[in-house]
């Protein structure tokens, strides 16, 4: 890949569109003309049309894939034997897509890909893990369309950056270009234009950088073959209330994303953990197992510190909180694997290594606890948390991949052996103890929901103050080692 190029993946849609599709998709060859762009596929899917579309495409491919050799383009072209939706129809393309960023393409003729040309650069000079194209920003053009539709698109756009609190002008645009691992990491629901609400609200729920830029339009009305109606508004404005309501923000994967950013939202408890351990953090840190970066935010800034992570979304995510903190370093390190961590200068000092529910994952902790040692300089420190009391060990346990769960005594041990001088080791969060057993033992639960999460970041306060008192045993363990 040459540099400060990006590969795009093109998902149109299509269903019905008989006498624009071939004009429509032809259209797309312009994207040759981007600087930006090393290669371009182009994934059409056909919704099981059924008014001579089906026709059209077949010689768009006998044209393209059969005669064409243009090495920049790659065509690819599916059908569904049932009609599906439109949202359906871009899940599918998904699947296939295998370029760094994808944008949707409508088979119509509302949209001009020429504005896709100026939203490629904002991927690589501001990073964007989306760019909207806007309809309703300043343009070089717009046709005067519907005014009930556009009332309608900006009443749902208005209610939408109101359930995510950013400022979108354009929610249900077509044109929404989005980095592809990012895209294809999000479980989508949605099988109808429900999927541009759904998007919105899960991009904006994962912390993504969405840009947006003026498009022109040239918008049809129901004479000239519109589709969409009020009943889809009514449909996006049900829908907008289950995304705000739903966690599925992630799918399903090794890492233990979905339960990660549940607890990303108890803000109130990880600033409990960061006061906690903030007394013992020195200036020059490594943070291993940082995740998407929960505590980190709060114990920055320092003069250097390493955010660590073997899952590559994670890592993508932190990336963005590095930009405009220069201290801040970003780095794949699998704690079992020493020469995974690669310093940015040689004999680089670490004086702290903050190390929160991780070992309980690893088969191997004690190697872990080896590797961190040799990475410290002497007299630095390594601040480990983990889970206390295996007799509570549950489904959330599995679900999040936890090989077993500590006392005091154990990890004590663990850190002795391992040559550390433990300089001081207690537990915290009595209370969690019982939300845990419940949840895991008795519930047999696999995530936490909303109240249980509004509930503690609420009580959070009280806890701080009872938790000493408290006659339960602790959630969690903290152990202070330093190397000698």
């Amino acid at each position: 890949m040459e540099k400060n190029k990006v590969s795009l993946s093109v998902l149109v849609p299509v269903y019905n569109e008989c006498f624009l599709v071939e004009m429509s998709i032809k259209r797309l060859l312009i994207l040759k003309e981007s600087p930006c762009l090393a290669s371009v596929q182009i994934i059409i899917v056909d919704d099981c049309s059924n008014d001579g579309t089906t026709d059209v495409l077949n010689r768009l491919y006998k044209e393209f894939c059969s005669c064409n050799k243009d090495e920049f383009f790659e065509w690819i072209f599916l059908r569904h034997e049932k009609n599906q939706g439109k949202g359906k129809a871009i899940q599918t393309a998904i699947e296939k897509a295998t370029c760094d960023l994808c944008i949707i393409h409508d088979a119509d003729l509302e949209y001009n890909p020429k504005d896709i040309l100026k939203m490629i650069p904002i991927f690589i000079e501001e990073r964007a893990d989306a760019v909207y194209g806007s309809r309703f920003l300043v343009g070089e053009y717009s046709r005067a369309f519907l005014f009930h539709h556009e009332l309608g698109n900006k009443f749902l756009t208005f209610l939408c950056n109101l359930i995510t609190n950013i400022n979108l002008t354009d929610m249900e645009s077509c044109y929404k270009a989005i980095r592809t691992p990012l895209l294809k990491s999000i479980p989508l629901e949605s099988n109808d234009y429900c999927f541009e609400p759904e998007i919105t609200i899960k991009l904006a729920k994962r912390g993504a950088r969405i840009y947006q830029v003026p498009i022109s339009y040239s918008g049809r009305d129901y004479q000239e073959g519109k589709k969409i109606n009020w009943k889809d508004g009514v449909k996006a404005l049900i829908s907008m209330m289950k995304f705000w309501l739903s966690n599925k923000i992630y799918k399903e994967e090794q890492y233990g994303s979905l339960i990660l950013n549940e607890l990303s939202r108890a803000y109130g408890y990880n600033k409990w953990l960061a006061d906690t351990i903030r007394p013992y953090v020195g200036q020059n840190v490594l943070e291993v197992g940082s995740g998407i970066g929960n505590i980190t935010r709060l114990l920055l800034p320092r003069k250097s510190y390493y955010v660590t992570d073997v899952n590559p979304l994670y890592l993508h995510y932190l990336k963005n909180l590095q930009i405009n903190k220069p201290y801040l370093k970003v780095a794949f390190f699998d704690v079992t694997d020493i020469d995974s961590f690669i310093p940015s200068a040689e004999n680089e000092i670490i004086d702290t290594c903050i190390c929160m529910n991780l070992l309980e994952h690893l088969d191997d902790d004690r190697k872990a606890l080896l590797n961190i040692k040799s990475i410290l300089s002497s007299g630095g420190k390594a601040i480990i948390l983990v889970p206390n009391n295996p007799s509570i060990f549950g489904s959330i346990d599995e679900i999040v991949m936890h090989r077993r769960r500590y006392t005091i005594s154990t990890l004590e041990d663990l850190l002795k052996d391992t040559g550390f001088e433990v300089e001081n080791i207690f537990g915290m969060n009595r209370l969690g103890t019982i939300a845990w057993w419940f949840n895991g033992k008795v519930l047999k639960r696999k995530y936490f929901g909303n109240f249980q999460v509004w509930i503690l970041n609420t009580i959070t306060p009280l806890l701080k103050i009872v938790d000493p008192y408290l006659p339960l045993p602790h959630l969690s363990i903290i152990a202070i080692g330093k190397k000698v």
